[in-house]
């Protein structure tokens, strides 16, 4: 144990031991999904995700797990369960990268260090008996999925697939000896305010036959949705830490996003002919499961279709955004962008979103950051992946 972790050790008040479970079984994940809604109970920054979709995305059914293993534990103090956590590793990551890094994720605990180090000492101990050498996170599970753990931006309810975590988390985790490898941004947008300083990029993109911009075709939701992936492989091919969508992850978010989808709140810009940019906004589910508790029986599976197709939802993410390459740092790729987003801004405005979160950014993506804090973007939300060497 490390000298940090010792004096951390010496900080319990409750003197009754830690005991540390890997997860097996229905019950235990079902504990171990439950865990967040009790320690964050009242925290204006959490809502409790759907109990059947955190099932689906943590079972051996989700295609994450064609090329990455996982494992899970709980951590118990007499009879009462004081945190959980998970830890990873992601075949393709390893294989693109060559690091020897595996991942942390699903960290929540009560604020009790000795819960912190009983936690990731566990999932320490697992990666560097599998031959990792460095760990990442947390990513609950992947990249692809809720990255980061919140550093700023406590007080306003997290957004569908952005995770919350309470301002003790970060704090004892660096107490660990875990360093920032990357922060990610969260901008929130006002819906209603269009963008004065972009019409003339967008005039111009406007009278441009080279581009054509139209929103998703649900007749051909499938194809569509190829084509956005597709986009979005090439777009953030050169980001840090990037992993590509595999195909049966491209068949899955395909069936997870269907329901939610509004085809006014899904744009695809080609230039030239062939598809270029696209821009995906869906209504955010956070906002209508606020009150349901994770549960859809016996009634909240009633409430959340009313919100979602008749209720008014007032607020919306968007989950990707991207320009290929080949455009990228050109007059008319940042106008095309510039195009869809006030393309997409004008219609949820008609549709009566207000507000929209276009998250996550990597902090040193200059261009991108300076394009959305140009049309009114506003920084509210960081979340941080930590980094750390496995002696």
């Amino acid at each position: 144990m490390t000298a940090v972790a010792a004096r951390a050790v010496e900080q319990v008040t409750d003197p009754s031991p830690i005991r540390i479970e890997a997860v097996r079984g229905r019950r235990q994940l079902d504990r171990f999904i439950r865990l967040p809604g009790r320690l964050y109970a009242g925290h204006a920054g959490y809502v409790a995700p759907l109990l059947f979709e955190r099932r689906a995305a943590l079972s051996p059914a989700n295609p994450y797990f064609q090329h990455a293993k996982a494992e899970y534990w709980l951590a118990w103090r007499g009879a009462r369960l004081v945190g959980r956590i998970s830890a990873q590793i992601d075949d393709l990551s390893l294989e693109r990268y060559q690091d020897a890094a595996g991942h942390f994720g699903l960290l929540d605990a009560e604020d009790d260090p000795a819960v912190f180090v009983a936690l990731i000492a566990t999932a320490e101990d697992w990666l560097r008996a599998r031959g990792m050498r460095r760990v990442r996170g947390p990513f609950n599970l992947s990249i692809n999925e809720e990255s980061g753990l919140l550093i700023e931006g406590f007080d306003t309810p997290a957004v569908m697939m952005m995770g919350y975590a309470p301002p003790y988390a970060g704090p004892r985790v660096e107490a660990l000896g875990y360093a920032k490898a990357k922060d990610l941004i969260a901008y929130d947008y006002d819906a209603t305010r269009a963008a004065a300083g972009a019409r003339e990029l967008l005039r111009r993109a406007r009278g441009s036959k080279a581009v054509e911009l139209r929103m998703v075709n649900m007749a051909r939701y499938h194809q569509d949705l190829r084509v956005i992936l597709d986009i979005f492989n090439d777009a953030w091919s050169e980001n840090w830490g990037f992993v590509p969508f595999t195909e049966a992850e491209i068949t899955r978010v395909a069936k997870e996003m269907r329901p939610l989808i509004r085809p006014e709140m899904v744009w695809i810009a080609s230039i030239d002919g062939a598809p270029a940019a696209m821009i995906v906004c869906l209504p955010n589910l956070n906002e209508a499961i606020a009150d349901l508790d994770g549960r859809l029986l016996p009634l909240g599976w009633l409430k959340l279709l009313w919100r979602l197709k008749v209720g008014g939802l007032r607020t919306s993410r968007v989950v990707m955004m991207g320009l290929r390459r080949a455009h990228r740092n050109t007059p008319l790729g940042s106008a095309v962008v510039l195009m869809m987003i006030e393309s997409l801004r004008a219609r949820m405005e008609a549709a009566g979103f207000h507000r929209a979160e276009l998250s996550w950014v990597l902090e040193d993506n200059r261009a991108m950051r300076a394009m959305i804090e140009g049309i009114g973007g506003d920084p509210y939300k960081v979340y941080r992946i930590y980094e750390k060497a496995l002696a």
